[in-house]
């Protein structure tokens, strides 16, 4: 890619930067529904998620590669955010296998998830209210030691790791211009803090896939551009980052893929370019031929029989039948 490469929204790619080795590395990825990539993080077959008769999950083969931002867009209804709770432990589906770096996570809890270094933040936001907002960071620490009812008993034991902690929730929350709101209640803050809260949160673990199920719903719009620039700073640090959203200018300018959900299934994959021009996800989304022009021949036929409705009406109306009656 040269130097003076630009993305789809006019900015440059950076020479060296972590966005110009994702881009490279899916360059030649083909754009299609199950491409496989050349350095998948998390890797999907066969996963299959029914409630009743409705059948909300049906992925047959999906990859996210390691170290790119991938978002996975689709109508209301497509089964987004179930696929989310699927892979995150939260639910679990009817078939299917699917894998973190090579090990299964079939079966295991959002926690055990979570340690292994996939986390994930809500559409609606989970932040414990009563708590305050340093309260709510020391929680999202894993492996603490005073958690230990006998370790618990002496301090000496957990006091150091506990202080590294709160150290790391302090950086955190100056980085996310949280820390004037470090001894507030976290049900004081706003829809927009909020949810920069629980992306400081889910980063305490140190994950290495970050997902975030509609980053923006809800958040003032002053807000946006702050959570954009935290959204391309994880890539920048080395993680990959998987989101649902349905504003296609935050796609066009965060984004290095888009996976195309519809009706539970991966219909779509590729660059953010090539999508908002694939008449598949365009059908998807307005529905089939919602813009196609009737053939003339199509169209005489349609008068035609609108005409004949017409008719059958008026009759109807005069012999005072419905078309229930003999």
């Amino acid at each position: 890619m040269p130097a003076e490469a630009t993305t789809t929204t006019g900015d440059p790619v950076v020479p060296g930067s972590r966005r110009e080795a994702a881009l490279r590395a899916l360059a030649d990825v083909p754009q299609e529904p199950g491409s496989k990539k050349p350095d998948p993080i998390v890797i999907v077959d066969d996963m299959v998620r029914r409630f009743g008769g409705l059948t909300a999950v049906d992925v047959r083969h999906v990859e996210i590669q390691r170290g790119a931002i991938t978002a996975l867009i689709g109508p209301n209804g497509a089964g987004k955010s179930t696929f989310f709770n699927q892979l995150t432990g939260f639910d679990q589906p009817d078939s299917g296998e699917w894998s973190l770096n090579g090990r299964s996570l079939k079966g295991a809890k959002p926690y055990q998830v979570a340690r292994r270094g996939m986390v994930r933040t809500f559409q609606l936001t989970k932040a414990l209210s009563k708590l305050t907002v340093i309260q709510n960071m020391l929680l999202g620490a894993t492996g603490q030691k005073g958690e230990s009812m006998l370790a618990g008993m002496f301090a000496p034991l957990w006091r150091g790791q506990e202080n590294a902690n709160t150290d790391r929730a302090d950086e955190l929350l100056a980085r996310f211009k949280l820390d004037a709101k470090r001894e507030d209640f976290a049900g004081s803050l706003s829809g927009g803090q909020r949810k920069l809260l629980e992306m400081a949160r889910a980063l305490m673990v140190q994950p290495e896939l970050v997902m975030l199920d509609e980053p923006m719903a809800g958040v003032n719009p002053a807000l946006t551009q702050s959570l954009l620039g935290h959204v391309k700073a994880l890539r920048e640090e080395g993680m990959t980052v998987l989101f649902v959203e349905h504003d296609m200018d935050m796609v066009r300018d965060i984004s290095d893929w888009v996976i195309v959900m519809a009706q539970g299934a991966i219909i779509a994959e590729g660059p953010p370019h090539s999508i908002m021009a694939n008449q598949t996800v365009i059908d998807a989304y307005l529905g089939s031929h919602h813009d196609e022009p009737l053939a003339p021949e199509d169209e005489s036929a349609r008068i035609a029989e609108d005409e004949a409705a017409d008719g059958r009406g008026v009759l109807d109306a005069e012999s005072g039948q419905t078309e229930d009656q003999p």
